[in-house]
């Protein structure tokens, strides 16, 4: 600007003033109030303490500027939002609206919260320099409370003065009320409250009382003169520009101001870009975020991912450089395959934007469908990435429109992307261009096998040396990505036997956090390996701080063993980790074996259920799988208990191939050392059904002949079996006759073996 606005100051109590009258007003263009009580709290000990809070952009407004702008007042305001209005806020809202919060303590529940909220300080502690104990607010416990306990005293508080009195808190709404002598005179009765005590206390002998009451009217008067000080002489920067300013070079100058800072996302900015364009964009969010599905993203960002889909589909780019090419009639810069540059406008005018908003809208929701049902997050706190959303928003567009016929074989190329994505922390970092290059990778493999990402070539050989022992961090993406799993493998309440429902889920420590915080385990107690998702009904109310050599052995004893082991193999805890869990005493080198133990157990369904594709199966299938893996592992144990842990009465080619495949499963897990691979029935482990075939029927034939009738028998089962698993496992096609058989033998074995199917 040719002459640009001077800054300029307004004492802290002549901004409080304007603030109660309703001076400041809000344009639609701007993004709503979403600070919390503790982000109001941190401004007031900002203002207390005499820092900087930054400066205020301003803009003088005149009525018809007000009326096209839809101008609102600031949150919490009940008057007119028009009547009174001086200047419209373009930089600032958010600290404008917390102030309002503190001093006017307005009627209101705070924003997205189901109370209202005072704020106070803590005089005597403010007084001794415990800045980060002296400001509080509503359910923040008093007098060593409990938070229920103390709950609501807020309001109950601030009408009782007597009660400020007593416990030193000064309320910051007195800095806002419309008397203007309310904070002096809240000091003088203040003073005269301690002074009557001290007199009393003195009087009746109780010399300690008096002169803690004495102290008490010392701070008082220190505070004081401390708020005095702050209300006159404390001034905000602020800019002020001049009402003949044009609406859309305003609008102009609050997109270039916002894009340089962090304050405004980048659907602040096109809210302003677009409403020049006459489209409504926080209207048309409005409309649609609490839709079904889209009601999953419970982020500030949610907004944002629409634009980021928009632009995906569009031109297969997403960061806020393109997102701005969104704009109706904004052109685009391109290079032509002959390296001349020309410009393209990707959207016509705004009912083509409307469209793509649309388009986009609908995408995400199918995304989100598929979040919840087919890729085990069943609530937004197991989600691993929110970011991702977009990215596979436009990769299950993509595979949904490809050239390609088969839809069945592109969306599990898109399930393999996403779970190498969560499992790598792939979306870490550099959110937009992994997913612009991403989303361009997935469109290439789905139209060529041959063109695979190399993101799925890095996750094959991550899951070689996954060691998930330290993965503690429940925000880390690999962790809610073993509790997905977790979910997708069907893992069961252990009380009441459903499935995982949203919103009621607890992420429960196996052994419990009090047994290693008494052990010394420090976060090893945390891993993922010791977590799984149970009912808050189950985890809280029935098991509580129980070992699970307690709450398991009562579960046994009341529902029958079969079917206790069956439950926990939905939580991949095999029998061997099972059994790992009953042992009393029980001392932390179980704990490691148990550890261990899962991790083998995950790592094998990780490579199971995703790398083989398993997650695509139907939920019949799924169930087959799971009943084939319970039969092995009852022929295990069978075998086990037989030869009496003596390998060498297994034939000879059988005791070579488990050495061979344990000897490459060492050379990948370097981690597992000899400890992880001791013992008979861990090393019997490697064998495969078919070899446990020929150890039932040929070897170990006269043991089990009992079991199983005649050799001919058997081995029909053992075919019939194998055949069906084969065929899950290996991503065939499972024909009529095959799944037949394969039941048939299931339900053979299961009566044979006598397991008890849940």
């Amino acid at each position: 600007m040719k002459n640009p606005p001077e800054p300029k100051h307004e004492e802290l109590q002549n901004l409080v003033t304007n603030l109660r009258e309703g001076r400041y007003v809000i344009p639609d263009f701007q993004r709503e109030f979403e600070w919390e009580p503790r982000d109001i709290l941190a401004l007031m000990r900002s203002l207390f303490l005499d820092y900087y809070i930054g400066s205020l952009l301003l803009w003088k407004g005149r009525p018809d500027t007000i009326e096209s702008l839809k101008c609102q007042p600031l949150e919490g305001f009940l008057g007119n939002g028009q009547k009174y209005a001086q200047h419209i806020v373009l930089d600032g809202q958010q600290r404008l609206s917390a102030m309002y919060y503190a001093f006017m303590a307005p009627p209101v529940n705070a924003p997205n919260r189901n109370s209202r909220y005072f704020y106070f300080i803590q005089i005597d502690k403010f007084v001794a320099d415990e800045s980060d104990e002296a400001f509080i607010y509503n359910w923040t416990p008093l007098d060593g409370r409990s938070k229920v306990a103390a709950a609501g005293w807020g309001a109950k508080l601030l009408d009782n003065r007597e009660d400020q009195f007593a416990r030193r808190l000064f309320p910051l709404a007195a800095i806002g009320d419309r008397d203007i002598w309310a904070v002096p005179t809240w000091f003088i009765d203040y003073e005269a409250f301690w002074t009557k005590r001290c007199r009393d206390a003195r009087a009746a002998g109780q010399h300690e009382e008096g002169d803690e009451a004495q102290r008490a009217i010392h701070q008082g008067k220190e505070f004081s003169e401390h708020v005095r000080d702050l209300l006159n002489r404390y001034r905000v920067a602020y800019i002020e520009l001049d009402s003949d300013l044009e609406i859309d070079k305003v609008c102009d100058m609050f997109t270039h101001i916002n894009t340089r800072g962090i304050r405004l996302n980048v659907f602040d900015v096109m809210n302003a870009l677009l409403r020049p364009k006459k489209v409504g964009l926080k209207d048309m969010w409005r409309e649609v975020r609490d839709a079904p599905d889209l009601d999953f993203l419970k982020s500030g960002n949610a907004n944002v991912y629409v634009l980021q889909v928009m632009s995906l589909l569009a031109q297969g780019y997403c960061s806020p450089k393109y997102i701005y090419y969104l704009v109706p009639g904004a052109k685009r810069p391109i290079r032509t395959a002959n390296r001349s540059r020309t410009e393209q406008v990707l959207v016509a005018d705004g009912r083509d934007f409307k469209e793509r908003w649309s388009e986009a809208v609908q995408t995400i929701k199918r995304a989100i469908h598929r979040l919840r049902h087919d890729l085990g997050a069943i609530s937004p706190r197991f989600l691993p990435y929110m970011a991702i959303v977009p990215a596979l928003s436009a990769a299950l567009h993509a595979a949904a429109t490809a050239s390609s016929s088969n839809l069945l074989a592109a969306n599990h190329k898109v399930d393999n992307w996403y779970w190498a994505s969560v499992f790598t922390n792939r979306y870490s970092a550099s959110v937009e261009s992994t997913a612009a290059r991403d989303v361009l990778d997935l469109k290439q493999w789905i139209d060529n096998d041959d063109a695979r990402p190399h993101v799925i070539n890095e996750f094959s050989e991550w899951l070689e040396t996954l060691d998930l022992r330290d993965e503690t961090r429940i925000g880390r993406a690999t962790y809610k990505g073993v509790l997905n799993l977790l979910i997708l493998n069907g893992a069961r309440d252990w009380a009441s036997g459903s499935s995982p429902r949203a919103g009621h889920v607890d992420d429960h420590h196996i052994i419990p956090k009090s047994w290693g915080r008494d052990n010394g385990l420090g976060s090893r107690i945390d891993s993922i390996l010791n977590r799984t998702p149970l009912s808050s009904e189950t985890n809280r109310e029935i098991i509580g701080s129980m070992h699970p050599n307690e709450y398991l052995q009562k579960w046994v004893d009341r529902q029958g063993e079969g079917l206790v082991r069956a439950t926990l193999r939905t939580h991949l805890i095999s029998d061997p980790a099972f059994d790992i869990l009953l042992r009393n005493p029980f001392g932390k080198a179980d704990f490691q074996n148990f550890l261990l133990e899962r991790q083998r157990t995950i790592q094998a369904a990780i490579h199971n259920l995703l790398v083989r594709g398993h997650h695509g199966l139907s939920v019949d299938l799924r169930d087959l799988d799971r009943r084939i893996e319970a039969i092995e592992l009852e022929l295990r144990r069978q075998i086990e208990r037989t030869v009496g842990g003596d390998e060498t009465q297994l034939p000879p080619h059988v005791l070579a191939k488990i050495k061979e495949r344990i000897d490459r499963a060492r050379r990948k897990q370097p981690w597992l050392g000899t400890d992880g691979l001791e013992g008979f029935e861990r090393r019997l482990e490697y064998a495969d059904l078919h070899e446990l075939g020929a150890v039932v029927g040929k070897a170990l034939w006269p043991d089990f002949k009992s079991i199983f009738g005649t050799p001919q028998q058997v081995q029909q089962r053992f075919t019939q079996l194998g055949d069906l698993r084969n065929a899950i496992r290996h991503s065939r096609t499972a024909t009529a006759v095959t799944k037949k058989d394969g039941e048939a033998a299931i339900l053979w074995f299961e009566q044979a073996l006598r397991i008890g199917t849940p």
